[in-house]
């Protein structure tokens, strides 16, 4: 069975799609995983990482750009159908997943000429254009929350969570507890897959006040490609006991020594967040199309798991005094870790697969075999 997934541009789109692909690989090793990018996107390195295949083709964003991109995304369609319509072909594809971006609408739109098995994953709060546009094309569509459910024809949808990936699972148990005394404090900052360069700078501006009143926190920091000189020089000059990196590959060893996390709002964190049972201080991307940041991290607030600090509001002091607000306050991060562990959905992948495989008549159990429904 050949899998061809299109995934990519940043960690919120790429990451739900690994677990996915994971999955499938763990019900049946002899899966053929393809993943679908362009060069723009993080893809190149993290798939190289995670050991998958990608095939770049020509797409180019539209939402949110000026004309001079808007036509140039337009007139990049054709040959990105013709490339997407190469691949399903050569590459004999059994089933076809898009989880957003730019190569999503060519990939699906080639699969249903070729009348190929597709699904779409929408992992936000808000569905972004390309899972709009490819939703009357897609036989099922797959939703993290059900706030999204009216975009679609409901018929399809079925509403399961974000696929989180089983590395994330395995570094809890089997419920939030306290941290054992004596460890120390450990706040995990990081702005998504490329960083934000408005939270490096209000931690910078905060630093001195957390290690005045916090000396023994200890942090870890994702910077970003463009901004990690600027900030593990400043940790230097500070002598602040930190680990600064570009991009962080083991997040989930990062989110287990984690008691507090300093965030953007993209699904893939939330789910990931709540995987663990992580409290949060989260600043939504104000330019994220639709806004959907601000809904998602709005949800993990209003569930007693986070608390949202819009950037508009954002500053050095305001963020370094609701760090050591919420670290001085035991019970408060406790009850924030019951919370987000009870918005934790660690079945998504399985249903996803589950259904994948109904809808291409097929059957598969846990041992890996494989065959025709109904034989």
């Amino acid at each position: 069975m050949t899998i061809v997934i299109a995934a990519g541009g940043t960690g919120g789109h790429l990451y739900p799609a690994v677990a996915l692909a994971r999955e499938f690989l763990r019900r049946d090793p002899s899966t053929r995983i393809l993943f679908v990018g362009t060069s723009r996107g993080i893809e190149s390195k993290v798939l190289a990482h995670e050991g998958f295949e990608l095939e770049l083709i020509t797409a180019k964003p539209v939402m949110g750009k000026g004309l001079v991109d808007v036509v140039q995304g337009l007139i990049s369609v054709p040959l990105g159908l013709w490339q997407s319509l190469r691949i399903l072909r050569e590459r004999h594809a059994d089933l076809v997943i898009g989880v957003g971006g730019y190569t999503s609408p060519t990939l699906l739109a080639a699969a249903a000429l070729k009348g190929i098995a597709r699904v779409i994953l929408e992992p936000n709060a808000y569905p972004g254009m390309a899972n709009k546009v490819v939703g009357p094309f897609a036989q099922r569509v797959f939703l993290a929350f059900a706030s999204a459910e009216a975009l679609f024809d409901r018929s399809k949808v079925r509403v399961v969570g974000t696929p989180v990936r089983q590395e994330f699972l395995a570094q809890v148990g089997l419920s939030p507890v306290e941290e054992p005394a004596g460890r120390g404090l450990h706040v995990l900052i990081f702005g998504g897959s490329q960083g934000a360069k408005a939270i490096n700078s209000a931690v910078l501006d905060g630093l001195s006040v957390l290690a005045a009143r916090l000396p023994d926190l200890r942090i870890t920091h994702q910077t970003g490609e463009a901004d990690f000189g600027r900030v593990s020089e400043a940790y230097r000059k500070l002598g602040v006991n930190a680990h600064v990196v570009p991009f962080l590959y083991n997040m989930p060893t990062a989110l287990r020594l984690a008691d507090l996390v300093v965030a953007r709002a993209g699904a893939m964190t939330i789910a990931e967040l709540t995987a663990c049972g992580k409290p949060a201080i989260l600043i939504p991307l104000p330019t994220a199309i639709y806004d959907h940041q601000m809904k998602n991290a709005r949800a993990m607030e209003a569930a007693g798991g986070a608390v949202v600090l819009p950037q508009g509001a954002l500053t050095g002091a305001r963020l370094s005094e609701s760090i050591v607000a919420l670290l001085q306050d035991t019970q408060r991060i406790q009850t924030m870790r019951e919370k987000s562990w009870g918005m934790r959905r660690t079945d998504a992948a399985e249903v996803i697969v589950r259904e994948c495989y109904a809808l291409m008549g097929v059957t598969h159990d846990i041992n890996g075999t494989i065959g025709a429904a109904g034989a």
